[in-house]
């Protein structure tokens, strides 16, 4: 029988978070892609398995969904002359560094960033690719292939920027597109590779950068060809307060005026940061059903601001959490990024109002809704077969009582194992098929030779 048809039975989990009500103490059965069946305390399956899968030292997880990444990023980490930036001038400093990408530092810089995400519990992530400088046309077939050899579910998004430094915008010149370009690419990019329904492992968005590297005709054109090939969209939105000041001079408009000018105001639409919303948008932004990723790390590394994160999704406005890019956060650590997010959003609505449970919730069914997803983010029956374990036999988490409440709380780092539409892609805390020491010895060497280029 194969991998892909075995029932298998992850059994008496040490603890589980299913992100339902449902009691699944006694652990989950999983057949082919799906999970087949929640088992309650002190119960069996229903039907015969093949295989038994000793959890009783594991916490359970949905497999965590990262909703906003810059893979590439992963090439300038810690780079000491914006180490102490904020968002304008870290950007300033960095475009010219990474318009000297080649397809070869894309590859490893996105094998990096996933299999950071992938060893952290994450099973699918969201990258936000905006740069094709002169040779990188084919960024996102790059990550693509990059995605497939790592069996994990991603949605890339076609990037863009098309307002560079000659008209106003931020980014230097010979990092923006013809708008023309951006849109061929796009459609061609949806043509070939966006897979629709449940289980899709490779999904298409469209990704104009931000308001400051992007004229409105690109943002109008963009949302109307998202919408008549049904693809979602994504931006970075009210990420800090210089993005409000230019928004007012470039356009007269606060940022989500701006949204709604260019069609962008609708549930098809997933925001970066969504910080600086006043109480009149977000009430806006939840009635459209408007996304945000919140990226606390990243919001925290730049010094942003911190999202109104449950305004938000009580608004209607739903939730979930992103790593950011590389350079903002220095790490693609998702389990790591939820710890972030419940405790940053405490700072702003107390210990009681943001639990343990209800961080996982924005870091797994939340981000599912944010990249238009019903098939992930929760286990159920039905649901896909993706999940992450881990075990608390490390001292930091020795003398604790609650297993889920510890993995955030006493700061989980690796999962041991983690399955991806019903096959195991890490196990024992290795990535199965992927030489790591290797993978850091190429990207390291990339990295300093991008560094070397620009200087």
């Amino acid at each position: 029988m194969s991998q892909r048809t075995a029932r298998v039975w992850v059994k008496n989990p040490l603890g589980i978070y299913t992100g339902t009500t449902a009691d699944a103490a006694g652990g989950l059965v999983v057949a082919g892609d799906r999970i087949a069946e929640l088992i309650p305390a002190g119960g069996t399956p229903a039907e015969p398995v093949d295989e038994v899968v000793d959890a009783s030292r594991h916490v359970v997880i949905p497999g965590l969904i990262n909703t906003h990444h810059h893979f590439y990023q992963t090439l300038t980490r810690a780079w000491t002359p914006v180490v102490s930036a904020e968002l304008f001038p870290w950007l300033r400093g960095l475009y010219g560094v990474w318009a000297g990408l080649t397809p070869r530092d894309l590859e490893l810089a996105t094998t990096a960033a996933l299999a950071e995400l992938l060893l952290s519990g994450c099973t699918t992530a969201a990258d936000h690719h905006y740069l094709f400088p002169e040779g990188l046309e084919e960024g996102i077939d790059v990550q693509v292939d990059v995605v497939r050899t790592l069996g994990m579910r991603a949605t890339l998004t076609r990037g863009s920027m098309s307002l560079g430094e000659e008209d106003g915008g931020l980014p230097p010149q010979r990092t923006v597109q013809d708008p023309d370009v951006i849109l061929a690419d796009s459609e061609r990019l949806i043509a070939e590779y966006h897979e629709r329904g449940d289980g899709a492992f490779v999904q298409i968005a469209l990704a104009p950068c931000s308001p400051f590297s992007v004229t409105t005709g690109v943002m109008r054109d963009t949302a109307a060809l998202a919408e008549s090939l049904d693809v979602r969209l994504h931006t970075h939105l009210a990420e800090t307060l210089d993005e409000e000041d230019f928004c007012r001079e470039m356009f007269g408009l606060r940022t989500v005026d701006y949204l709604e000018s260019v069609g962008w105001l609708s549930d098809r639409t997933w925001l970066a940061h969504g910080i600086h919303f006043d109480d009149a948008e977000i009430v806006r932004l939840g009635a459209a059903g408007t996304s945000v990723s919140h990226c606390a790390t990243s919001n925290m590394r730049l010094a942003s601001g911190i999202a109104r994160a449950i305004e938000l999704e009580q608004a209607g406005a739903p939730v979930g959490l992103g790593v950011d890019g590389s350079a903002s956060n220095d790490g693609s650590n998702m389990i790591q990024e939820v710890r972030q997010a419940l405790y940053l959003q405490r700072l702003r609505y107390g210990a009681a109002a943001v639990t343990p449970e209800r961080a996982l919730g924005w870091a797994t069914a939340g981000s599912a809704r944010a990249l238009g997803r019903a098939d992930i983010g929760v286990l159920a029956p039905g649901a896909q077969a993706d999940l992450a374990m881990f075990t608390l036999d490390e001292l930091r988490f020795s003398g604790s009582h609650d297993p889920v409440a510890a993995l955030l709380l006493c700061g989980a780092e690796r999962a041991d194992k983690v399955m991806v539409g019903g096959r195991w892609r890490v196990l024992d805390g290795q990535i199965v098929g992927l030489d790591v020491p290797q993978l850091i010895a190429h990207h390291s060497e990339a990295a300093r030779k991008l560094l070397a280029r620009h200087s």
